[in-house]
């Protein structure tokens, strides 16, 4: 008998070809969000569960459907995932690393250009019919190349946004837990500072540190205060890392230039006073949202999910404690 599983938002026909021989596949194609006491009755009897960063899997849950045994999350990113209430429960819990670092990463540069060069705003300037005509002082944006670059966080991602740095022959500040071995701070002409020096040296300041308690709010009105005022946040990791008050405060008087965002704190509903400012860019979380990316998350996904519930190791097993079953 195969084992029964749940995919909580819409994937592709690929997607579900590859799980059906292997389970008995219930799929939420009308990609309708599915509510927390929805998901556990749809969740009832269900060996696994393909799931989003939409989707909160606590411990709760996890009591109201014991019959669970693989979490396979759609994302790098797995604070929607009570991991620890999962091992306690005997629960594998699974994400998709590596197979969205670049598009991630271009997605953050994206930013930071449209933000350097106020790209929304004369946009929004053309198509109101504002334009008419060339003069040398209009919309001056402030340059990307040759500036100082500081990324808080040098995992995989934000390792390649600092290799992209090159080609604009900028100087790459990063902090992190720790120190990146020698070869790659080499490799990516990076150097190791701590977190004030980056925000008091770097132009552009973004962020890639995984949301947790530790990292909510770890940029908050003291630290934005401590950049230059010529500076530009760009937080294309999680919500909750940036203090979105603070930073509507910061970008509304001046104590910051500009900021580009991909995140935001409770989103999708997000802080009103941005819809206000003109000198912040906004994006829906779409930092992964490429075709062939999507793709490929939602095929690490199943396969992650396959491998656990047939008696093997998932490739991307967050909690390997956890016995197979």
């Amino acid at each position: 008998m195969k084992p029964k599983i749940l995919v909580t938002r819409e994937v592709f026909d690929e997607t579900l070809d590859y799980l059906a021989p292997h389970c008995d596949v219930e799929s939420n194609q009308q990609d309708v969000p599915i509510a927390a006491d929805a998901l556990a009755q749809r969740l009832a009897g269900k060996d696994g569960v393909m799931c989003c960063l939409t989707d909160r899997v606590d411990a709760g849950l996890l009591d109201a459907c014991p019959l669970l045994k693989v979490v396979a999350n759609i994302a790098v990113g797995y604070n929607n995932i009570d991991v620890p209430a999962c091992t306690a429960r005997g629960v594998m819990a699974t994400n998709t690393p590596g197979v969205l670092d670049d598009s991630t990463a271009d997605l953050a540069w994206a930013l930071m250009l449209a933000a350097a060069r106020r790209l929304t705003e004369v946009e929004g300037y053309i198509r109101a019919g504002e334009w008419t005509g060339w003069r040398l002082k209009q919309w001056l944006g402030v340059d990307v190349h040759h500036a100082t670059l500081g990324i808080i966080g040098m995992g995989r991602i934000g390792q390649t946004i600092a290799k992209r740095a090159s080609g604009f022959e900028m100087k790459v500040l990063y902090c992190n837990r720790k120190p990146v071995a020698k070869e790659v701070e080499q490799r990516l002409n990076a150097k190791h500072v701590s977190k004030d020096d980056l925000l008091a040296q770097s132009d552009f300041v973004i962020l890639q540190v995984p949301y947790s308690p530790e990292t909510h709010h770890l940029i908050g009105a003291g630290e934005l205060k401590k950049m230059k005022r010529t500076a530009i946040l760009i937080n294309s990791t999680r919500g909750g890392v940036v203090d979105d008050a603070a930073l509507v405060a910061a970008l509304t008087d001046g104590t910051i230039r500009g900021a580009g965002l991909d995140v935001f704190e409770n989103e999708p509903r997000l802080h009103p006073g941005f819809l206000d400012l003109k000198n912040v860019v906004l994006a829906p979380h779409i930092g992964s949202s490429t075709e062939a990316t999507r793709r490929a998350m939602a095929m690490t996904a199943a396969k992650n999910l396959v491998a656990g519930l047939t008696g093997k190791t998932p490739p991307n097993l967050l909690n390997p404690e956890v016995k197979r079953p």
